[in-house]
């Protein structure tokens, strides 16, 4: 006797299936430009921005737990285009699926909102799904690294830190900014669209020469981002921070600019004590506005 499928069950197992594969292309994607943009530290290269956690943790949030097979399938990919496959890369698969969905579960359980909208939430993604959560990847990574022989014990420490901090300005970097483009129903009020547009110059001008002049003119960057957060809130700071942080790290790999004459371990300092700090300045600042906004409209 034959077994017949009803349509709805079918037709939800289709767009879970293309839901699946849509986060798989989108996480293999990140990885791809990620690693546009390498640094070595010691005996191993990383990315000084890893931005498939962000898209991986975006994913969940908007389509929930069940899109964790397609992070995996995503980091299989990526993986798979480094390296043969051998059971430690299986083991990095696992970090980097697990990574994320731990940052997903903890962020549920504090009530983080997606919307970024109080300063709790801003405080919960930097410290829960950035900070604490990539400790899961990056432990496993690197130590797998020392457990096949391709990284010293000497050599764990620097690396790990490196891999930690590149997958946490994921999380900070690109989770907001597609978070805002998932709640994106309406176009900004045309009123705002001038100031908008000087904004946008503005970043053009004096982003590009902060992060190209040997001056060490980084600082200029910090103006932006505040005038992005008090007049645009979220959709400014994050998208400034964002930009600001893929031209830093531009110049940190070419070596050019303020990292010029910089041995490799200053060069990944100073990028992610940079990137680092614009993260927070962008998604804390945001909040509070936000927050006290939403309190006098109260």
């Amino acid at each position: 006797m034959a077994t017949v499928v009803r349509t709805p069950d079918r037709r939800r197992a289709i767009v879970y299936g293309f839901q699946t594969l849509a986060v798989a292309a989108c996480y293999y994607a990140a990885g791809r430009l990620g690693l546009l943009r390498q640094l070595v530290v010691g005996d191993a290269v990383f990315t000084p921005i890893w931005p498939p956690t962000g898209v991986a943790l975006a994913a969940l949030f908007v389509l929930g737990l069940r899109c964790w097979p397609g992070i995996a399938l995503g980091a299989f990919f990526v993986v798979l285009s480094l390296a043969p496959l051998r059971p430690a890369v299986l083991g990095n698969i696992a970090g980097n699926t697990v990574a994320p969905v731990c940052a997903y579960l903890m962020l549920r359980k504090v009530g983080f909102r997606t919307g970024l909208s109080r300063l709790r939430d801003g405080v919960a993604l930097v410290f829960l799904g950035a900070l604490a959560a990539m400790l899961i990847s990056s432990t496993v990574g690197v130590g797998l690294l020392v457990l096949t022989g391709k990284l010293g014990t000497d050599g764990f420490w620097p690396v790990w830190l490196a891999w930690w901090v590149g997958d946490a300005m994921g999380v900070l970097l690109v989770t907001p900014a597609l978070l805002l483009l998932s709640e994106a129903h309406r176009p900004p009020d045309p009123a705002r669209w001038k100031e908008a547009l000087v904004l946008f110059v503005a970043a053009c001008a004096i982003i590009p020469l902060a992060t190209q002049s040997e001056l060490s003119l980084l600082y200029l960057i910090y103006p932006l981002l505040i005038w992005a957060a008090l007049r645009f809130q979220l959709a400014g700071s994050v998208l400034c921070a964002l930009f600001a942080s893929v031209l830093a790290t531009v110049a940190a790999t070419d070596g050019s600019g303020p990292f010029a004459d910089l041995t490799r371990t200053e060069v990944m300092i100073k990028l992610q004590v940079f990137n680092g700090s614009m993260a927070l300045t962008s998604l804390l600042l945001s909040a509070v506005i936000i927050e006290q906004h939403n309190t006098r409209r109260s």
